[in-house]
């Protein structure tokens, strides 16, 4: 098992600093943005320091790091073409980032269907998640599960399963298993996490988790 927390990635030293500062926490591996999550400012990949960053990893035993998707991608809306254009180009570009730097999965959160439904939401993201994983690479996107805030789509095991049944190359999908988002939904991870695991594991599988956040909750499960 590999343990690791979400550091940071800024300045020159970029990934370099990352690496630096997960060894300092005595991590054996860790999650980083490649930028800011709330916009689309990103630095060159030439400017990322990645070299650097991979020798502090080797030096340290750290791999397998994961890249988290910024917040505003979202390829559940279907309201507006812009912002789901925004969300599948940004996305094609972060995958890019993400197979430089060397890390197999990209979390990324499904997306809001903002008022049209789930069902049209669902669609627009096989839509969106066909149109991205086209490009030539092993990054894998991994669906986070969600609490189901606002119009938030991804709060069901029922939920991410669709969506994974309607992607074309549904192999370079996994899932990133979220705690405190999977309690706030309503599913008993405080009393009988092994039972929430045996669900999961009917409707998608277990062996599509590639990513655990391991989160506490102050809200009422569901």
């Amino acid at each position: 098992m590999l343990l690791g927390s979400h550091v940071s990635m800024s300045g020159k030293k970029m990934l370099e600093g990352s690496a630096e500062e997960a060894h300092k926490f005595g991590e054996s591996t860790f999650m980083i943005y490649t930028g800011a999550p709330q916009n689309t400012r990103r630095k060159s990949i030439e400017d990322l320091n990645i070299e650097k960053g991979h020798e502090v990893m080797d030096k340290y035993g750290l791999s397998n790091i994961v890249v988290h998707a910024p917040y505003i991608i979202n390829i559940a809306n279907t309201t507006k073409p812009e912002t789901f254009n925004l969300g599948v180009d940004f996305l094609q570009q972060e995958i890019e980032r993400t197979q430089a730097i060397g890390a197999k999965d990209i979390v990324l959160h499904p997306g809001a269907h903002v008022g049209a439904g789930v069902d049209a939401g669902i669609n627009k993201i096989i839509e969106g998640l066909n149109e991205v994983l086209t490009n030539d690479n092993n990054v894998r996107i991994a669906l986070e599960t969600m609490a189901g805030k606002g119009t938030e789509i991804g709060r069901s095991f029922e939920e991410l399963a669709r969506i994974i049944d309607g992607v074309q190359n549904n192999e370079r999908l996994s899932v990133c298993f979220d705690t405190c988002h999977t309690h706030d939904a309503g599913y008993n991870v405080k009393e009988d996490f092994d039972g929430v695991l045996a669900e999961f594991d009917k409707i998608i599988g277990v062996d599509r988790i590639k990513v655990v956040h391991v989160n506490d909750s102050k809200n009422e499960c569901g």
